[in-house]
């Protein structure tokens, strides 16, 4: 059965009624090539699943044990209250009085999520894992008509709660991996959503623009001033029209995606860059372990960098520093007054320790040093503009002998570090934050290295 907005929803596939069984006999079934799969709360859910005194009841996950930090994961219980992730958890506990405040355990998280690759891979062989809580499979033959797609959904679900009896997950099905990732938001938590050719665009016509991955903010606001408001609007642009809106390729791919195409272009599917950041313990709010923590952060960046198997070509280098309410250029979400200071340099395609930590001094040496300046709370280094391993020039100036030096060396580092931990090879300017900046779980990356 279809809803109002032409959408299948397949809790029971009798839904799909007799005009779909008949399609099925004349070979007409409609088809899809990508199961896209979310796990609901992931991290609550974790919780739950290992403390049953938990569930049923209002969770957030916090990375510390303070009314000023925010939540990195919420219940469904706790969702019911308003509570979501980022939520202040000063705010949680007024919003959702009880609440169960759980520290993140990020090697729990990476152990579920290993497990449950693995039962998903019973049942179909995952092309990609998006985050840690995200995976897609590309579906081949006998899997791509309707019936077979949505036999295949229910049998990963099924797989996913032997792993857990908490864990839940929404699962899309869609001619290309972007619409069956629309599908799976469209009916949480444990829903099962298919986009069949046959139902676009129309079936996305009551979207909102947010609701399109890749829409953020700034690009709604671009969108806006372009005088496309709504999806309907989005849909009725033509591809010129849509590029032109859009501002780039991606708006061609955009238009072609959401009528069902199914393509990828490699050179452009690879992570843009890689962040660590780290808000300093208080006996590190100073220079010399703001310094630290920097190196320490760029050293884990580095390692992501080289799994990852990109060569970056930008450093950045970010500091807030703690100041007066009158010399604030904000707030930050603990409430201390904060000023920023942010600077990047571009560098050869590199991806070794070395040529990064030379960035990173010159990068140091150029940070404000007034008074306004002497107190960091905040240190962050972003690597981007990356280059994926199959596009990477090798450099003029150091040649290939230089580079395979530093690569060896390197690789021995991660090798070592990967098998005992991040602090075994280290450089000797990060001493004094050995034990700071713990690892801490983005949902767009699983940190099996740390």
């Amino acid at each position: 059965m279809e809803d109002e907005n032409g959408v299948v929803a397949s809790a029971d596939t009798n839904r799909l009624g007799a005009d779909r069984l008949g399609a099925e006999r004349l070979g007409t079934e409609p088809r899809l090539r990508w199961l896209f799969l979310d796990l609901n709360s992931y991290f609550a859910s974790v919780e739950q699943e290992l403390r049953p005194e938990l569930r049923g009841r209002p969770v957030a996950v916090v990375p510390v044990m303070a009314d000023t930090t925010c939540a990195i994961a919420a219940s469904y219980e706790a969702k019911a209250y308003g509570v979501r992730t980022g939520t202040q958890i000063g705010e949680a506990k007024r919003m959702c009085p009880g609440i169960e405040l759980v520290e993140a355990r990020h090697e729990v998280y990476v152990d579920y999520h290993n497990r449950i690759v693995e039962a998903v891979e019973r049942c179909v062989p995952v092309a990609a894992v998006m985050s840690i809580d995200e995976m897609a499979a590309s579906l081949m033959g006998r899997e791509q008509p309707l019936f077979a797609a949505l036999d295949l959904a229910h049998r990963v679900k099924a797989a996913i709660r032997e792993v857990g009896s908490t864990l839940r997950c929404s699962i899309g099905l869609a001619p290309n991996r972007y619409l069956a990732k629309i599908a799976s938001d469209m009916d949480k938590p444990d829903g099962l959503v298919a986009l069949t050719a046959d139902l676009l665009p129309s079936a996305l016509s009551h979207l909102s623009l947010r609701d399109l991955p890749g829409v953020g903010a700034r690009m709604e606001k671009r969108l806006c001033e372009k005088g496309v408001r709504t999806m309907p609007e989005l849909l009725a642009l033509d591809r010129e029209r849509l590029n032109k809106a859009w501002g780039g390729i991606g708006g061609d791919k955009l238009w072609y995606w959401l009528r069902g195409e199914d393509f990828n272009d490699a050179e452009l599917e690879h992570q843009k860059s890689i962040s660590q950041s780290h808000v300093l313990a208080p006996e590190l709010r100073s220079e010399d372990g703001c310094y630290a923590v920097a190196h320490k952060l760029l050293h884990k960046a580095a390692m992501r960098l080289r799994a990852a198997r990109l060569w970056a070509t930008h450093v950045s280098l970010t500091i807030k520093y703690a100041t007066s309410k009158a010399d604030a250029k904000g707030q930050h979400s603990s409430g201390i007054n904060q000023t920023a200071w942010s600077q990047g340099l571009a560098v050869i395609e590199c991806q070794d320790n070395q040529t990064l930590v030379e960035a990173l001094v010159k990068l140091w040496a150029a940070r404000p040093q007034d008074e306004k300046h002497r107190k960091p709370f905040y240190v962050g280094v972003w690597l981007g503009n990356l280059v994926p391993d199959h596009l990477h020039t090798l450099s003029l100036f150091s040649g290939l002998e230089t580079e395979t030096k530093r690569t060896r060396l390197t690789s021995t580092m991660d090798a070592l570090n990967h098998k005992y931990g991040t602090a075994t090879l280290f450089p000797a300017s990060m001493l004094l934050a050995r034990a700071a900046a713990p690892t801490r779980i983005a949902f767009t990356s699983i940190p099996d290295l740390f």
